[in-house]
């Protein structure tokens, strides 16, 4: 058997059909297909040297090999969206898809099935002949939100790094890039109407060198932010791979890089905001946004632009964050307490969900959805939005039950910051100990939900918070190979989690580790962190013992 990952709903290669063999094939495209024809020429063809020409109008193929590109959605429809078919025979192999993300996720396994020399740029060997096993898979996968979040705000990752990061996505059929935009310590969007957003608010002079808790620092100035060019491009890039961006812009916490670019959002009556520069430390910051009709008509502002870029066809979703806002400030300030008296709301707490569902019911107006973090549900929802489940399950399981969608991302489970061994050699240790093992038995969805309620569970998502991520290799690291285990429980209809294969999984992972060398990626080996990978001395917040199942 193929060592696909993530593991196909059905295969099956016989040992005794023998292979068909491609020695530059034909490229035969259906209707619809032409994306997906794309990819192949570009990214197939490099690494194999195959121009993929078209079948000349007429011509027969002859004993010439053939690739077909198909849509065909009426045998595929009860495999649902994004499903697809692959046969190959001695000469021939045919891509069917129930939809043009379907057809692009067969072409994904073919390039699996290749070998992990088809990872590649451009060809180790040319001229070798290219077999594929003869058989067939039919697939399609469990949800349809197969996400990661990637924080670009703690440690700016270039444009170039996140069209790789969304390449790496896609060849693991994972198909949302949730990224975190704006925090204390960066903005990272041009917003035109604001332009200190990104002129003092994407730069901090330094960085704390590990956790909050070490004494070291990096005294090198840090920042960057992506042009509304580069964000054009980033959004055509991950929809040409059926990956969809959700977009955050951090409210009414988290927000000290706005405030300082732009002091007046702040609580000015209580702290000197205008003295405010991006924070250059971890943790939870005490300076909020006041809570004014002029910080609304400024963030409405923000969202205006940030729509433009994030077309509602490929981000219907918008994230607002809403999560860790400290109420100290607010307490303090008299303009607060006067809104509250003003909103009639529930004390500080009330005011958070003000923000927060000031801004559902505007992104509901123009056709987008509110999601963010659980906190959110304190207050009530609008229909509409969903919520990112962080703190554990309870808050889906909640949000679940009261109807509103959800997404599962707990981080006792899935947060790809967290450690991955307990030993002394893994570089910055945060949290609970989350083996490649533990990933691939996370569970999306609890077993106490209902029915009805696990409908609402659109799927789950890994989070990658930056804080001791330096630089790009430090990001595939912690996430890799940990993501391949995560796409295969958020594609694969898999057992319950004490029941699944996972030596199975482990075995599929020797080819995988060989695709991951071709395509670059500086992961963590099974052996333990390589010396280079390493960060003796520097001070993380390891936390023992199993994580809560909360």
């Amino acid at each position: 058997m193929p060592e696909l990952i993530p593991e196909p709903r059905y295969a099956r290669f016989a040992r005794d059909a023998g292979t068909c063999v491609l020695d530059d094939p034909l490229l035969d495209v259906g209707p619809g297909a032409e994306g997906t024809a794309r990819w192949l020429r570009r990214e197939v063809g490099a690494a194999t040297g195959w121009e993929l020409p078209a079948p000349a109008a007429g011509e027969s193929y002859g004993e010439r090999a053939v690739i077909r590109l198909t849509l065909r959605p009426e045998p595929a429809t009860s495999a649902g969206a994004e499903s697809y078919e692959l046969h190959v025979t001695q000469r021939r192999v045919l891509l069917e898809g129930a939809d043009p993300a379907g057809l692009f996720y067969a072409a994904q396994t073919l390039r699996q099935l290749l070998g992990p020399e088809a990872c590649r740029r451009a060809p180790t060997a040319p001229g070798r002949g290219w077999r594929l096993p003869v058989g067939g898979v039919q697939d399609g996968p469990r949800f349809g939100w197969r996400g990661m979040m990637l924080d670009v705000a703690r440690h700016f990752m270039p444009k170039d790094g996140v069209l790789r990061y969304i390449d790496l996505l896609a060849a693991h059929k994972l198909n949302v890039l949730h990224l975190h935009l704006t925090d204390d310590q960066g903005w990272r969007v041009e917003i035109k109407r604001h332009p200190r957003l990104t002129e003092v608010g994407a730069w901090r002079p330094r960085s704390r060198w590990g956790h909050r808790a070490s004494p070291l620092w990096n005294q090198t100035p840090h920042g960057g932010f992506y042009t509304q060019d580069d964000v054009r491009e980033i959004v055509a890039y991950a929809a040409e791979r059926h990956v969809r961006v959700v977009p955050e812009i951090d409210l009414p916490g988290h927000s000290q890089a706005a405030i300082a670019a732009y002091p007046e959002l702040g609580n000015t009556d209580v702290v000197d905001t205008a003295a405010l520069e991006v924070w250059d430390d971890w943790g939870i910051n005490e300076n909020v946004l006041a809570p004014t009709e002029t910080v609304l008509r400024f963030y409405e502002g923000v969202f205006e632009e940030l729509l433009e870029l994030f077309p509602a066809d490929v981000s219907p979703f918008v994230h607002v964050g809403g999560d860790e806002c400290p109420k100290g400030q607010w307490r303090a300030s008299a303009v607060a307490q006067e809104r509250i008296r003003e909103l009639g709301v529930d004390g500080e707490d009330g005011l958070q969900s003000w923000f927060i569902r000031h801004f559902d019911g505007w992104l509901a107006e123009r056709g987008r959805r509110l999601v963010g973090w659980d906190e959110i549900l304190e207050g009530g929802l609008a229909p509409g939005a969903a919520v990112s489940s962080w703190r554990g399950y309870a808050g889906g399981i909640a949000a679940a039950e009261a109807g509103h969608d959800v997404v599962m991302c707990p981080e006792q489970q899935v947060y790809l910051d967290h450690r991955q061994a307990g030993g002394a050699e893994e570089p910055m240790p945060i949290g609970y100990v989350r083996s490649l093992e533990d990933v691939y038995r996370f569970e999306p969805v609890p077993p106490k939900l209902s029915a009805e309620a696990a409908a609402h569970v659109l799927g789950a998502q890994a989070n990658v918070w930056t804080e001791v991520m330096e630089n790009q290799a430090r990001v595939d690291y912690q996430v890799f190979p940990r993501l391949a285990a995560f796409a295969e429980v958020v594609w694969s209809r898999l057992p319950e989690p004490a029941e699944r294969d996972y030596a199975g999984f482990e075995a599929r992972m020797d080819a995988h580790y060989r695709r991951l060398d071709a395509l670059g990626v500086d992961y963590r080996p099974p052996g333990g962190p390589l010396p280079w990978q390493r960060r003796p001395g520097v001070l993380g917040r390891p936390i023992e013992g199993e994580p809560p199942n909360v």
